[in-house]
């Protein structure tokens, strides 16, 4: 990070206007991305629907309407008055958006099919359209066609995939408008109180905005290589803006606390980036690492939350680690300009840093107690996990005034006939189509199927035949999946193969995929949190205690959306009635769970480590680490807490259900586990929290930094004096730095692997530093080892009999040639 810090502040302007050129463009070229948005990407493509979507396309053409319009007759009227108006609507229609012909209760000859397009009241009536082009191009083609399907003076309806998209992204990207509405001012109130400055409190906002506008590009250059869900810009701008906020908080602490400590604006941003930098770069990486195992999700839906949840992440810390340093070595000490009360600054820090002292001191005094109770309590609340029924995206997570939930509703309860239900592919062998003898014991096979209330042909093309089952229950439930597994074991006729599509069966196949997968996307999430966790900390047990952190921090979280939304304990309070957590929020909660709960994990540990590495014993690094970020880990979980349950109010279920787990995720971790259960076993565990194996490639990286953890770990109590003055050279490039080391010999000398001998050493070392550009490049430490070890017992003082025995033994060792 030297380096970057260096770049970073050697020309600050240039920096700062390089990365608001980037941001400012790509998100005006991202502007764009908003008319690409869809729920499409739900298909499971290995599975048997996928395959008989891909055979009724080549073979017959596209049969799934994507949209259905139900005209009602006003009062006094019968659907054959409207008959002539409706139909000259139909004309208005550019054939080049259609699929095939659009197919209505006026319009259609066969009698079956007229028959299911008119309301069991006989008021009502359907057309269907199919759409031509990709999803995006059909979600375009619905938005110009509403117009002019909808025919004044008759109540029109629109329901459908197309329809159902367009209102999810009408609807999601109000809610979140809203809720970022209402967070910025209020998140930036409360900076101005955290922060004590108005000047230092709008960094992080301004830092929010400009990451929420950055990843319009980053999800825009997305768009052009896989479908992009809503909920893709959803996640990408509430994490976007909580975390810039998280980042922004602690660059900014950091920096005045540089600037306190008598450095200049430039040393304090270089240091800030050195040591906070760091810590945000390994944020970002582990909150790349959570997301990363929708990655390996089935369905392109998830993946594209994945993709949108890492480019906010990313852009959130390139901005933190480039334009906030770049502004602050500008600034210097006017960042703690426009206090809102004078002195606030000092005295919110003083406060502080005693609250969470005290804090910290409590946990000590009684780690194993506090560790118990704290980890009792999170498992109590994991219990409601061992009931979780998650389900796919359905109509009945819009909220309930919306339109298209409505006349999806009316679909449901007037047309009992016309729902989706599924489509049977009847398929002869050798290119040959089936006999009618063959497709009559299908359908007499699948009539037999609990919750089919009629199969009708449908269509027929090459060597296959289309068979309709319309459904008793309705679409998209836990009993449509039970009819489709029927339907899937019944036995085929001789040369006949029976496949089992429609979008029933997608939902099916898509949510048991998803399932399927979890293993994996878990798999990659912790093995690549794991490696990143132990680059940071060079510690085995440091990520894996981590690691199970996060995990003990998820499984509390779900569980309580289990016992809210699932079975529906106080949802009245947020507007809800109790129903299946969404699969497309789980992967978002838990990927920003486990990210959050790390993230945390190396901004506390991290300063920790630091203590450790100067000398401070555990109970002094517990301490210091709790002090010195109690107060910003704090501030960022409310900050966050804010931004992410503004969300947990929207009328969109995923939404909320998005919003109100990070809520519960963040409160939990930033509180009960960051604040409580890891100091107490950092305690606990003592030197173990350091411990790493002697492997030559695990030790790669700073010699530096592994000498002074090995000396640590070799000599616990080891402290460090000056017994004179450096002495510098004429050219100034190399200074003689004497210290004085004492310390007991509690842990292992390797090489060559002197055991313990618990004797203290009392050592004058010699540093050779090495300067180039003002820093230094090269470190040589110079002492007595024939007087170290015999300090400790391991070699004979001079003139001792042990002294003279050992010489002795060489010279006849020397005569014998040994």
């Amino acid at each position: 990070m030297t380096l970057w810090a260096r770049m970073t502040t050697a020309r600050p302007w240039l920096t700062l206007a390089t990365e608001l050129l980037v941001v400012v463009c790509a998100g005006c070229w991202g502007l764009g991305v908003l008319d690409r948005l869809n729920l499409a990407g739900q298909i499971d493509p290995g599975s048997q629907s996928a395959r008989a979507d891909e055979l009724i396309r080549a073979n017959i053409g596209r049969q799934t309407p994507d949209v259905v319009v139900i005209y009602s007759a006003p009062p006094g009227s019968t659907l054959e008055d409207i008959r002539a108006r409706v139909v000259e609507r139909f004309d208005r229609v550019p054939a080049a958006a259609l699929a095939k012909p659009i197919e209505s209760y006026w319009t259609t000859k066969d009698p079956i099919r007229k028959s299911a397009m008119i309301s069991t009241g006989g008021s009502k009536a359907l057309a269907v359209l199919t759409l031509e082009g990709d999803d995006a191009e059909q979600l375009r083609a619905y938005q110009r066609l509403v117009p002019e399907l909808t025919v004044p003076g008759i109540p029109t309806q629109f329901t459908g995939f197309s329809a159902l998209t367009d209102d999810y992204n009408t609807e999601s990207v109000h809610d979140v408008a809203l809720a970022e509405t209402v967070a910025f001012p209020v998140t930036l109130i409360l900076l101005l109180f955290i922060l004590g400055g108005l000047v230092a409190a709008s960094f992080p906002v301004i830092v929010g905005g400009l990451t929420i506008f950055g990843s319009l590009g980053a999800l825009r250059l997305i768009s052009t290589v896989t479908d992009v869900s809503a909920f893709a810009l959803n996640v990408a701008m509430v994490l976007g803006l909580g975390l810039a906020i998280d980042y922004g908080l602690l660059t900014v602490g950091r920096f005045r606390e540089e600037l306190g400590r008598g450095r200049t604006p430039v040393d304090a941003a270089q240091h800030t980036i050195r040591t906070a930098g760091r810590s945000i770069a390994f944020s970002a990486l582990l909150m790349t690492c959570a997301f990363s195992g929708a990655i390996a999700a089935p369905i392109s839906m998830l993946r594209s939350l994945g993709f949108g949840a890492m480019a906010a992440v990313d852009i959130a810390a390139l901005l933190s680690l480039t334009a906030v340093p770049a502004v602050l070595a500008l600034l210097g000490e006017r960042v703690n300009a426009l206090p809102w009360r004078r002195g606030a600054v000092q005295r919110s820090e003083e406060r502080g840093a005693r609250f969470w002292d005290r804090m910290a001191g409590r946990v000590l005094r009684r780690p194993v107690l506090i560790a118990v109770l704290a980890g009792g309590i999170l498992l109590l609340l994991s219990t409601p996990l061992l009931g979780i029924r998650p389900a796919g995206i359905d109509i009945n997570g819009l909220p309930e005034h919306s339109a298209v939930r409505i006349a999806q509703s009316t679909l449901t309860t007037e047309f009992p006939n016309a729902t989706d239900g599924v489509t049977l592919i009847v398929r002869g062998s050798g290119g040959v189509a089936p006999t009618p003898q063959a497709v009559s014991r299908v359908m007499a096979a699948a009539q037999q199927c609990a919750g089919v209330r009629l199969v009708l042909s449908q269509a027929a093309g090459g060597d296959l035949v289309l068979l309709h089952v319309v459904l008793s229950t309705p679409d998209f439930t836990s009993e449509v999946g039970d009819t489709v597994a029927a339907l899937r074991q019944l036995p085929a006729p001789p040369d006949i193969t029976v496949l089992v599509g429609g979008q029933n069966a997608i939902s099916t196949d898509s949510d048991a995929a998803v399932l399927r997968s979890f293993p994996i996307m878990l798999s990659v999430m912790l093995g690549a949190t794991l490696l990143v966790m132990f680059a940071a900390f060079r510690s085995i047990v440091l990520p894996f205690k981590a690691v199970a952190m996060a995990m003990i921090s998820l499984g509390a979280t779900i569980g309580v959306l289990i016992w809210v939304i699932q079975d529906g304990h106080g949802a009245g309070y947020l507007g809800t009635v109790a129903a299946p957590l969404p699969f497309p929020a789980l992967v978002v909660v838990i990927g920003a769970v486990f990210g959050l709960s790390t993230d945390y994990e190396v901004f506390l540990m991290s300063r920790m480590m630091e203590a450790h590495l100067q000398g401070a014993t555990i109970e002094e690094a517990v301490r210091v680490g709790v002090s010195r970020t109690g107060r910003i880990i704090t501030a960022a979980a409310l900050l966050l807490t804010i931004v992410t349950g503004a969300v947990a109010f929207s009328d969109v279920s995923l939404l909320r259900v998005t919003g109100l787990g990070m809520s519960l995720a963040i409160i939990v971790d930033a509180t009960v586990v960051r604040m409580l259960l890891v100091p107490a076993l950092v305690k606990v565990m003592g030197r173990a929290n350091w411990w790493l194996p002697r492997i030559p490639w695990a030790r790669r990286g700073s010699r530096f930094g592994t000498e002074i953890a090995d000396t640590i770990g070799t000599f616990p109590d080891i402290s460090y004096s000056t017994p004179f003055p450096p002495a510098i050279t004429g050219n100034s490039n190399i200074a003689v730095v004497p210290w004085r080391m004492t310390g007991t010999h509690l842990g292992l000398i390797e090489p060559p692997g002197f055991a313990a001998t618990g004797k203290t050493v009392d050592l004058l070392v010699l540093d050779i530093w090495q300067f180039r550009s003002g820093l230094i490049c090269r470190c040589r430490s110079i002492w007595d080892l024939a007087e170290m070890l015999q300090q400790l017992g391991i070699m004979p003082t001079c003139g001792s009999a042990a002294e003279r025995a050992f010489a002795q033994a060489q010279k006849w060792r020397s005569k014998l040639g040994f």
